[in-house]
Protein backbone atom coordinates (compact mmCIF):
# COMPACT_ATOMS: atom_id res chain seq x y z
CA UNK A 1 0.00 0.00 0.00
CA UNK A 2 2.77 2.37 0.66
CA UNK A 3 4.55 1.31 -2.55
CA UNK A 4 1.36 2.63 -4.21
CA UNK A 5 0.86 5.67 -2.29
CA UNK A 6 4.64 6.35 -2.75
CA UNK A 7 4.25 5.75 -6.92
CA UNK A 8 0.91 8.34 -6.72
CA UNK A 9 2.98 11.08 -5.32
CA UNK A 10 5.76 10.43 -8.02
CA UNK A 11 3.57 10.52 -10.32
CA UNK A 12 1.74 13.87 -9.28
CA UNK A 13 5.14 15.75 -8.52
CA UNK A 14 6.82 14.63 -12.16
CA UNK A 15 3.26 15.99 -14.03
CA UNK A 16 3.68 19.48 -12.07
CA UNK A 17 7.30 19.49 -12.96
CA UNK A 18 5.81 19.39 -16.51
CA UNK A 19 3.39 21.70 -16.20
CA UNK A 20 5.90 24.25 -14.97
CA UNK A 21 8.28 23.80 -17.94
CA UNK A 22 5.47 24.24 -20.39
CA UNK A 23 4.04 27.88 -18.70
CA UNK A 24 8.11 28.82 -18.51
CA UNK A 25 8.77 28.68 -22.02
CA UNK A 26 5.71 31.23 -22.96
CA UNK A 27 6.83 34.81 -24.77
CA UNK A 28 7.05 37.13 -21.32
CA UNK A 29 5.30 39.22 -23.29
CA UNK A 30 2.65 39.66 -26.11
CA UNK A 31 5.87 40.72 -28.50
CA UNK A 32 7.32 37.84 -29.72
CA UNK A 33 6.37 34.23 -29.21
CA UNK A 34 8.38 30.65 -30.82
CA UNK A 35 7.13 29.14 -32.91
CA UNK A 36 8.69 26.23 -35.04
CA UNK A 37 9.82 29.00 -37.94
CA UNK A 38 11.43 31.31 -35.13
CA UNK A 39 10.30 33.85 -33.07
CA UNK A 40 6.94 35.71 -33.86
CA UNK A 41 5.69 39.06 -33.18
CA UNK A 42 3.45 41.24 -32.55
CA UNK A 43 5.06 45.06 -32.82
CA UNK A 44 3.41 48.46 -32.30
CA UNK A 45 4.19 51.53 -33.84
CA UNK A 46 3.53 55.31 -32.70
CA UNK A 47 4.20 58.38 -34.22
CA UNK A 48 2.46 61.86 -34.55
CA UNK A 49 1.38 62.38 -38.12
CA UNK A 50 -2.28 62.04 -40.00
CA UNK A 51 -2.70 59.29 -41.86
CA UNK A 52 -1.97 61.24 -45.43
CA UNK A 53 1.49 62.35 -44.12
CA UNK A 54 4.79 60.82 -45.19
CA UNK A 55 5.96 59.38 -42.18
CA UNK A 56 2.42 57.43 -42.30
CA UNK A 57 3.06 56.01 -45.72
CA UNK A 58 6.62 55.48 -44.70
CA UNK A 59 4.69 53.53 -41.30
CA UNK A 60 2.79 51.73 -43.75
CA UNK A 61 5.95 50.76 -46.23
CA UNK A 62 7.84 49.45 -42.88
CA UNK A 63 4.97 47.26 -42.03
CA UNK A 64 4.80 45.81 -45.51
CA UNK A 65 8.57 45.01 -45.73
CA UNK A 66 8.33 44.34 -42.24
CA UNK A 67 5.40 40.86 -42.84
CA UNK A 68 7.32 39.83 -46.24
CA UNK A 69 11.05 39.95 -44.87
CA UNK A 70 10.16 37.72 -42.16
CA UNK A 71 7.66 35.14 -43.97
CA UNK A 72 4.73 36.87 -41.92
CA UNK A 73 6.42 36.03 -38.01
CA UNK A 74 6.76 39.72 -37.72
CA UNK A 75 3.02 41.82 -37.47
CA UNK A 76 2.91 46.00 -36.71
CA UNK A 77 0.14 47.55 -35.03
CA UNK A 78 0.60 51.18 -36.31
CA UNK A 79 -0.86 53.81 -33.57
CA UNK A 80 -1.25 57.49 -36.15
CA UNK A 81 -1.72 61.13 -35.16
CA UNK A 82 -0.92 61.43 -31.59
CA UNK A 83 -3.24 58.27 -30.40
CA UNK A 84 -0.78 57.44 -28.04
CA UNK A 85 -0.29 60.88 -26.52
CA UNK A 86 2.77 63.40 -27.14
CA UNK A 87 5.95 62.35 -28.16
CA UNK A 88 7.26 62.77 -24.54
CA UNK A 89 4.58 60.42 -23.71
CA UNK A 90 5.74 58.24 -26.75
CA UNK A 91 9.29 58.17 -26.08
CA UNK A 92 8.46 57.00 -22.39
CA UNK A 93 6.64 54.24 -23.67
CA UNK A 94 8.87 52.68 -25.89
CA UNK A 95 11.65 53.39 -23.54
CA UNK A 96 9.28 51.05 -20.63
CA UNK A 97 8.67 48.61 -23.66
CA UNK A 98 5.01 48.96 -24.03
CA UNK A 99 5.46 50.03 -27.36
CA UNK A 100 7.84 48.89 -29.49
CA UNK A 101 8.50 51.08 -32.42
CA UNK A 102 8.28 55.36 -32.87
CA UNK A 103 9.07 57.92 -35.93
CA UNK A 104 9.78 60.85 -33.07
CA UNK A 105 10.46 64.18 -34.86
CA UNK A 106 14.38 65.28 -34.01
CA UNK A 107 13.39 68.44 -33.44
CA UNK A 108 11.58 67.15 -29.57
CA UNK A 109 14.89 64.65 -29.21
CA UNK A 110 17.04 67.30 -29.51
CA UNK A 111 15.57 68.39 -25.92
CA UNK A 112 16.55 64.88 -24.70
CA UNK A 113 19.69 64.32 -26.45
CA UNK A 114 21.49 67.54 -27.84
CA UNK A 115 22.99 66.06 -30.46
CA UNK A 116 20.25 65.56 -32.58
CA UNK A 117 20.21 69.98 -33.30
CA UNK A 118 23.47 69.02 -35.59
CA UNK A 119 20.38 67.95 -37.97
CA UNK A 120 18.74 71.54 -38.05
CA UNK A 121 21.97 73.36 -39.06
CA UNK A 122 20.25 76.37 -41.55
CA UNK A 123 21.32 75.08 -44.66
CA UNK A 124 23.57 72.20 -44.28
CA UNK A 125 22.26 70.84 -47.48
CA UNK A 126 21.12 71.51 -51.13
CA UNK A 127 17.95 69.64 -50.98
CA UNK A 128 16.19 66.35 -49.63
CA UNK A 129 18.44 64.00 -51.57
CA UNK A 130 22.22 65.33 -50.10
CA UNK A 131 20.12 65.53 -46.73
CA UNK A 132 19.14 61.55 -46.93
CA UNK A 133 22.52 60.80 -48.46
CA UNK A 134 23.70 61.74 -45.06
CA UNK A 135 22.40 59.26 -43.09
CA UNK A 136 24.48 56.63 -43.93
CA UNK A 137 27.58 58.51 -42.47
CA UNK A 138 29.36 57.60 -39.27
CA UNK A 139 29.01 61.15 -37.78
CA UNK A 140 24.82 60.58 -38.44
CA UNK A 141 24.77 56.80 -36.82
CA UNK A 142 27.11 58.15 -33.70
CA UNK A 143 24.25 60.48 -32.93
CA UNK A 144 21.50 58.26 -33.26
CA UNK A 145 23.55 56.43 -30.28
CA UNK A 146 23.19 59.25 -27.87
CA UNK A 147 19.54 57.88 -26.94
CA UNK A 148 21.14 54.32 -25.73
CA UNK A 149 21.39 55.85 -21.80
CA UNK A 150 17.38 55.98 -22.05
CA UNK A 151 16.73 52.78 -23.11
CA UNK A 152 16.12 53.59 -26.76
CA UNK A 153 18.07 52.67 -29.66
CA UNK A 154 18.03 54.73 -33.02
CA UNK A 155 17.21 52.77 -35.82
CA UNK A 156 17.16 55.72 -38.94
CA UNK A 157 15.92 58.44 -39.93
CA UNK A 158 13.44 59.17 -42.25
CA UNK A 159 12.61 62.59 -43.65
CA UNK A 160 9.46 64.86 -44.93
CA UNK A 161 9.35 67.94 -46.64
CA UNK A 162 11.99 70.77 -45.71
CA UNK A 163 10.88 73.62 -43.51
CA UNK A 164 9.27 76.78 -44.87
CA UNK A 165 8.55 80.51 -44.00
CA UNK A 166 4.43 80.69 -44.39
CA UNK A 167 3.52 84.61 -43.64
CA UNK A 168 -0.17 85.83 -42.86
CA UNK A 169 -0.15 89.01 -44.90
CA UNK A 170 3.37 90.21 -44.63
CA UNK A 171 5.75 89.72 -48.02
CA UNK A 172 9.33 88.89 -45.97
CA UNK A 173 12.35 89.25 -49.22
CA UNK A 174 14.95 89.25 -46.40
CA UNK A 175 15.68 87.99 -42.82
CA UNK A 176 15.90 91.20 -41.53
CA UNK A 177 12.42 91.46 -42.42
CA UNK A 178 11.36 89.00 -39.72
CA UNK A 179 12.05 91.50 -36.98
CA UNK A 180 9.43 91.68 -34.34
CA UNK A 181 7.15 89.16 -36.03
CA UNK A 182 5.17 86.71 -33.37
CA UNK A 183 6.41 83.19 -35.44
CA UNK A 184 5.08 79.68 -34.36
CA UNK A 185 8.09 77.49 -34.31
CA UNK A 186 8.35 74.05 -32.92
CA UNK A 187 9.06 74.58 -28.94
CA UNK A 188 12.98 72.97 -30.15
CA UNK A 189 16.07 74.57 -28.65
CA UNK A 190 17.47 75.02 -32.35
CA UNK A 191 14.65 76.09 -34.28
CA UNK A 192 13.87 78.73 -31.46
CA UNK A 193 17.02 80.64 -31.34
CA UNK A 194 17.59 80.27 -34.74
CA UNK A 195 14.15 82.43 -35.22
CA UNK A 196 15.44 84.88 -32.56
CA UNK A 197 18.57 85.41 -34.62
CA UNK A 198 16.54 86.63 -37.12
CA UNK A 199 14.89 89.46 -34.55
CA UNK A 200 11.26 87.17 -34.80
CA UNK A 201 9.67 86.20 -31.54
CA UNK A 202 9.07 82.55 -31.29
CA UNK A 203 5.78 80.83 -30.36
CA UNK A 204 5.23 77.21 -29.49
CA UNK A 205 1.50 76.87 -30.44
CA UNK A 206 0.12 73.38 -30.24
CA UNK A 207 -0.04 72.51 -34.01
CA UNK A 208 -4.14 72.04 -33.86
CA UNK A 209 -4.37 75.92 -32.31
CA UNK A 210 -1.90 77.17 -35.33
CA UNK A 211 -4.93 77.60 -38.42
CA UNK A 212 -7.06 79.64 -36.12
CA UNK A 213 -4.32 81.57 -34.49
CA UNK A 214 -2.98 83.27 -37.68
CA UNK A 215 -6.24 83.85 -38.33
CA UNK A 216 -7.09 86.12 -36.02
CA UNK A 217 -3.90 87.52 -35.96
CA UNK A 218 -2.33 85.92 -32.62
CA UNK A 219 0.47 84.88 -34.74
CA UNK A 220 1.92 86.55 -38.07
CA UNK A 221 3.86 83.23 -39.56
CA UNK A 222 4.75 80.05 -38.91
CA UNK A 223 8.06 77.70 -39.82
CA UNK A 224 6.22 74.50 -41.58
CA UNK A 225 6.53 72.29 -44.88
CA UNK A 226 4.70 72.31 -47.48
CA UNK A 227 2.58 68.69 -46.84
CA UNK A 228 1.31 70.33 -43.66
CA UNK A 229 0.79 73.49 -45.32
CA UNK A 230 -1.39 71.80 -47.23
CA UNK A 231 -2.95 68.81 -45.14
CA UNK A 232 -4.00 71.51 -42.50
CA UNK A 233 -5.28 73.86 -45.34
CA UNK A 234 -3.36 77.10 -44.35
CA UNK A 235 -3.58 78.37 -47.74
CA UNK A 236 -7.00 79.67 -46.45
CA UNK A 237 -5.27 81.98 -43.85
CA UNK A 238 -2.03 82.61 -45.28
CA UNK A 239 -0.82 85.08 -48.33
CA UNK A 240 2.60 84.49 -48.26
CA UNK A 241 4.85 81.21 -48.73
CA UNK A 242 8.75 81.48 -48.49
CA UNK A 243 10.34 78.17 -49.87
CA UNK A 244 13.43 78.61 -48.37
CA UNK A 245 14.28 74.81 -47.17
CA UNK A 246 16.60 76.36 -44.33
CA UNK A 247 16.29 73.54 -42.28
CA UNK A 248 15.40 69.55 -43.51
CA UNK A 249 12.92 67.62 -40.83
CA UNK A 250 13.97 64.23 -40.08
CA UNK A 251 11.91 61.57 -37.87
CA UNK A 252 13.67 59.29 -36.04
CA UNK A 253 12.99 55.46 -35.94
CA UNK A 254 13.54 53.83 -32.96
CA UNK A 255 12.83 50.45 -31.02
CA UNK A 256 13.35 49.55 -27.40
CA UNK A 257 16.92 48.85 -26.42
CA UNK A 258 16.25 45.80 -24.45
CA UNK A 259 14.15 44.31 -26.64
CA UNK A 260 16.08 44.29 -29.85
CA UNK A 261 19.11 43.32 -28.22
CA UNK A 262 17.39 40.32 -27.25
CA UNK A 263 16.43 39.24 -30.81
CA UNK A 264 18.09 36.51 -32.77
CA UNK A 265 21.03 38.49 -34.83
CA UNK A 266 18.45 36.98 -37.91
CA UNK A 267 15.82 39.24 -36.73
CA UNK A 268 17.68 41.85 -35.79
CA UNK A 269 18.73 41.98 -39.50
CA UNK A 270 14.75 42.04 -40.73
CA UNK A 271 14.00 45.44 -38.61
CA UNK A 272 17.28 47.32 -39.72
CA UNK A 273 16.54 46.09 -43.46
CA UNK A 274 12.70 46.62 -43.25
CA UNK A 275 13.58 50.42 -41.82
CA UNK A 276 15.96 51.41 -44.09
CA UNK A 277 13.21 50.63 -46.96
CA UNK A 278 11.17 52.63 -45.47
CA UNK A 279 13.74 55.50 -45.09
CA UNK A 280 14.71 55.22 -48.81
CA UNK A 281 10.91 55.29 -49.60
CA UNK A 282 9.99 58.52 -47.94
CA UNK A 283 12.77 60.71 -48.89
CA UNK A 284 12.39 59.44 -52.42
CA UNK A 285 8.87 59.84 -52.67
CA UNK A 286 8.71 63.03 -50.97
CA UNK A 287 11.64 64.85 -53.12
CA UNK A 288 9.61 64.09 -56.01
CA UNK A 289 6.22 65.92 -54.31
CA UNK A 290 8.06 68.92 -54.09
CA UNK A 291 6.68 70.81 -57.57
CA UNK A 292 3.70 69.30 -57.00
CA UNK A 293 2.97 71.19 -53.26
CA UNK A 294 4.54 74.13 -54.62
CA UNK A 295 1.55 74.27 -57.48
CA UNK A 296 -0.53 73.27 -55.37
CA UNK A 297 -0.26 76.37 -52.64
CA UNK A 298 -0.01 78.79 -55.50
CA UNK A 299 -3.25 77.53 -57.02
CA UNK A 300 -5.05 77.85 -54.03
CA UNK A 301 -4.11 81.02 -53.94
CA UNK A 302 -0.61 80.99 -51.81
CA UNK A 303 1.88 83.34 -53.04
CA UNK A 304 4.85 81.18 -53.34
CA UNK A 305 8.66 83.00 -53.79
CA UNK A 306 11.94 81.64 -52.95
CA UNK A 307 14.60 83.75 -50.64
CA UNK A 308 18.56 83.75 -51.36
CA UNK A 309 20.10 81.67 -49.20
CA UNK A 310 23.06 83.74 -49.10
CA UNK A 311 21.03 86.51 -46.87
CA UNK A 312 20.57 84.44 -44.34
CA UNK A 313 25.00 83.76 -43.74
CA UNK A 314 25.89 85.59 -41.04
CA UNK A 315 22.52 83.84 -39.27
CA UNK A 316 24.35 80.82 -40.43
CA UNK A 317 27.56 81.37 -39.17
CA UNK A 318 25.88 82.38 -35.27
CA UNK A 319 24.37 79.19 -35.36
CA UNK A 320 27.41 77.08 -35.97
CA UNK A 321 29.26 78.93 -33.22
CA UNK A 322 26.91 78.98 -30.83
CA UNK A 323 25.93 75.21 -31.49
CA UNK A 324 29.30 73.49 -32.24
CA UNK A 325 30.60 74.99 -28.96
CA UNK A 326 27.95 72.96 -27.54
CA UNK A 327 28.09 69.39 -28.36
CA UNK A 328 31.26 68.01 -30.13
CA UNK A 329 29.00 65.62 -32.06
CA UNK A 330 27.10 68.63 -33.67
CA UNK A 331 30.95 70.43 -34.18
CA UNK A 332 31.73 66.89 -36.19
CA UNK A 333 28.37 67.04 -37.94
CA UNK A 334 29.15 70.48 -39.30
CA UNK A 335 32.60 69.66 -40.05
CA UNK A 336 31.48 67.43 -42.27
CA UNK A 337 28.60 69.03 -44.07
CA UNK A 338 29.35 72.89 -44.49
CA UNK A 339 30.62 73.31 -47.62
Amino acid sequence: MKKVKSMGLILIVSLLILATAACSGKGSSDTASKSSQGATYNFKLAHITPTDHMWHKAAEKFKEELETRSGGRMKLEIYPASQLGTEADMVQQISAGSVDFGFITAAYLSSRAEAFTAWFSPYAFKDLNEANEARDTEIAKKILTTMDDQGIKGLDYLFAGSRVMLFKDKEVLKPEDMKGLKFRVTPSPPLQEFYKSLGASPESLPLPEVYAAIQTGVIDGMDMDLDAAITNKYHEVVEYGAVTNHMVWPAVAMINKASYDKMPEEDQKIIDEAIKAAADYSAETRSKQEEDFKKTLSDEGMNIYEIDAALFQPYIKEFDKKFGQADPLIQEFLDTFRK
